[in-house]
């Protein structure tokens, strides 16, 4: 679920690190919004990042 149908942004992996260097595995998920948009002229349901939504990269459906 965590993937933006617009700009294809999906979870990226890393490391948490403690003051000692220690290292353990972490997650960062983007902030994804089930909201219906127009899209090729048919309003239809997707899950869009809140960058997209900002950035008014598209048309929300009413």
């Amino acid at each position: 679920m965590a993937k933006c149908s617009i700009c294809s942004k999906s979870t990226i992996f890393g490391n948490n690190r403690s003051h000692a260097e220690n290292k353990t595995k972490r997650t960062w998920k983007p902030n994804v919004r089930k909201v219906r948009i127009v899209q090729d002229g048919i309003a239809k349901s997707a899950y869009v990042c809140t960058r997209c939504l900002r950035s008014n990269k598209v048309t929300r459906a009413i």
